[in-house]
């Protein structure tokens, strides 16, 4: 298995048992045809309850390590704009007012969606758009659509036939990604049958258009087992209308290369993971991360580009202009073939004026280099974990993609920017204690003397693993691993951020944030620096900017005396990053009590799983933004119910509902829930 962090699931190898169209050569052109329509309306499903044949929680899940934490001292930048411990002497264009928020989706929403045939999943890697009044919300794994205005939930109300355990379950009208993209349930709770396992949702409005684009990889499973095949793609659904409630057209791009090319070093077939989304003038652009299923290292990252206009259109087939980053060897490419593109990520753009028309359609990205892929990526091995570079590369003649022979050229140049490292895990309130009932998943699996609902037996890890007690502890969640965030083209400039270790006023190493505004088409960086607080970890931004050039950056923050919470800062391309605050009603209230914190769940030593990546959005003069945080806490009575001795509440542990049976706040298994704010930069 290969050391990389692949932040999708982990694979589990075995012979291919479907067949995809293959793709040809790793970079190249071919036809993609619509292969049908999806909507926001929740597919057939038995419902779950006491026919169940399967009690099964987990797909198969990455219990891989993250990378280990840079071994040395990053102090806070001292240039202009470095955080709000640093003044740059200039008057700051941006100066945020919040506007109006709401909880998004949570983790009772999406294990019992469908009638409760879907899995336990973390993290909720978040993606969230806007336009036209509404606000899109999808996580693994499932979708929402809200009111820009209200908050509320413009999706058909499913509550009533959303049975789960015997009672009507409502999860907010949400939508699994499998009835969205037309695959059967995740998991037939009735059969064991598997389905298609979907995964690392994000989205886009595009303004020209008038369209939402939204992108997750689905990987194909032995439906008897639910272990992956080596078959995979890229579902790119687009509405066909503004309006995101109604029909969307989904086409499918192969990532897999199904074994064509079978030689050289990290030969394919691939895993097409981490994707994200972006969009110039002309195209629509899904990029990922390759790495081989059957060997170890990194095959670099990969481009998809398509014509937007055709797309919005809903053509019946579309032409895919395909590039591998790790073979750019006579492109113009200061890295050079020997360092591939990671998480090479698309930039998206406000409003209509904000493309750069120049070279017929330009099209610009984002990148990193501390990670061990790009350092190491053909032996597969650790690598300094640092770095001081940043990479933009630049995607011409895009206006190419409208024709019938198109012909994008890729080029990049490397930056000089500030010391940037892998940082450490996250802190938050009892780290590395034992867990008390207000922790009331990892305090059960210790418990060994609660009377349970026979009146005979005690000990309340028997409603949660097969074997134990545990010694388990108030986890560290996860930080990322310097790999580049969301990107925006705004104001003639790149915008962007990404994690790294700080030492903030000298103190012990924490997670902080390394921020980027490029002017491009020189390139060079404009301004440059950290955010980061004694005390506090900051993880997982995202920067949205208006055409103006004002912008906020969301992230989560965590704490030393800090539930995890929803935050941001102003930033803009005269003060940098301003100050900065917990999003108003996204503080959080209790700690990451999550399954992969548990050593009794996912094996020793877990990992917690945060992220893996925030969202933020421009809606006119709005900037929207997404963040995980822990939105409501519960006491350990309440969280075992009537699964407890003398215990009264609802029928499913954990939920933490009531004898109403809901709407739950949290599940047995996991409490993550979704902030996503509007404001006025």
């Amino acid at each position: 298995m290969s050391i990389f962090r692949r932040l999708g699931l982990a694979v589990v190898v075995v012979a291919a048992l479907a067949v995809w169209p293959a793709s040809g050569a790793m970079a190249g052109s071919w036809q993609v045809p619509l292969s049908g329509t999806g909507s926001a309306r929740t597919g057939d499903f038995t419902p779950s309850g006491p026919g169940d044949v399967t009690q099964e929680e987990f797909p198969t899940f990455d219990n891989q390590q993250g990378p280990d934490p840079y071994n040395g001292t990053i102090s806070l930048s001292t240039g202009a704009g470095s955080g709000p411990s640093v003044s740059s002497g200039k008057k700051a264009k941006s100066n945020p007012t919040f506007d109006f928020g709401f909880q998004g989706l949570n983790h009772y929403q999406q294990r019992y969606s469908r009638g409760g045939n879907q899995f336990s999943v973390e993290p909720p890697d978040q993606g969230m758009c806007v336009g036209n009044g509404d606000v899109v919300e999808v996580v693994n794994d499932v979708f929402n659509v809200y009111s820009a205005a209200t908050g509320a939930s413009l999706l058909p109300d499913n509550t009533a036939s959303n049975i789960v355990a015997g009672f009507a379950r409502n999860v907010n009208h949400a939508v699994d990604l499998n009835s969205f993209f037309g695959y059967p349930p995740a998991i037939n709770r009735s059969t064991g049958i598997r389905g298609q396992f979907v995964t690392d949702p994000s989205c886009i409005y595009d303004a020209q258009t008038q369209r939402f684009f939204l992108v997750a990889l689905t990987l194909e499973t032995v439906p008897t087992t639910g272990a992956f095949t080596h078959v995979n793609h890229l579902d790119l659904a687009v509405s066909q209308t503004s309006d995101p409630t109604g029909g969307w057209n989904i086409y499918h791009i192969n990532v897999t290369n199904d074994g064509t090319n079978t030689g050289g070093v990290n030969p394919g077939p691939y895993l097409g993971d981490y994707p994200h989304i972006g969009a110039d003038a002309n195209g629509i652009y899904l990029t990922t991360n390759a790495y081989p299923w059957n060997t170890n290292g990194f095959a670099g990252a990969q481009i998809y580009a398509l014509s937007k206009a055709q797309l919005a259109a809903g053509a019946s087939s579309v032409t895919v202009q395909h590039i591998d980053t790790s073979g750019m060897v006579n492109a113009p490419s200061d890295a050079g073939p020997t360092q591939p593109g990671f998480t090479v990520w698309p930039a998206q753009s406000p409003g209509t004026s904000s493309f750069n028309l120049a070279n017929n359609g330009t099209e610009y990205f984002l990148s990193s280099n501390a990670a061990d892929e790009a350092q190491h990526p053909v032996s597969g091995t650790a690598g300094t974990r640092t770095s001081n570079q940043l990479i933009v590369w630049t995607l011409t003649n895009t206006a190419s993609l409208n024709t019938a022979s198109p012909a994008v050229s890729l080029s990049n140049k490397i930056l000089t920017v500030g010391q940037y490292g892998v940082p450490p895990k996250q802190q938050q309130p009892g780290s590395g204690t034992a867990p008390s009932t207000d922790v009331p998943q990892g305090h059960c699996l210790n418990d060994t003397s609660t009377l349970l609902f026979d009146g005979r037996t005690t000990g309340c890890w028997k409603l949660l693993v097969g074997a134990g007690p545990t010694s388990e502890v108030v986890s560290r969640p996860d930080s990322n691993d310097t790999r580049m965030q969301q990107v925006t083209y705004a104001n003639g400039k790149l915008w962007g951020a990404l994690d790294t270790a700080l030492n903030p006023d000298g103190g012990p190493q924490r997670a902080g944030i390394a921020w980027y505004v490029v002017n491009p088409s020189v390139p060079k960086v404009i301004l440059s620096g950290d955010l980061g607080a004694s005390g506090h970890d900051f993880t997982y931004p995202a920067i949205g900017v208006t055409p103006s050039g004002r912008g906020v950056m969301a992230f989560t923050n965590t704490g030393d005396t800090t539930f995890p919470s929803a935050a941001y800062a102003p930033i803009d391309a005269l003060a940098g990053v301003g100050a900065w605050n917990d999003v108003p009603g996204g503080q959080g209230a209790a700690v990451d009590d999550g399954f992969t914190s548990y050593k009794a769940q996912v094996g020793n030593p877990p990992r917690t799983r945060w992220g893996d990546y925030g969202a933020a959005a421009v809606d006119g003069n709005s900037v929207w933004i997404a963040s995980e945080y822990i939105a409501a806490s519960c006491d350990y009575a309440t969280w075992g119910g009537p699964f407890f001795a003398g215990g009264t509440g609802d029928n499913l542990l954990g939920t933490c509902a009531g004898a109403s049976h809901g709407p739950g706040t949290r599940t047995a298994l996991a409490n993550w829930s979704t902030r996503i704010s509007e404001l006025t930069p």
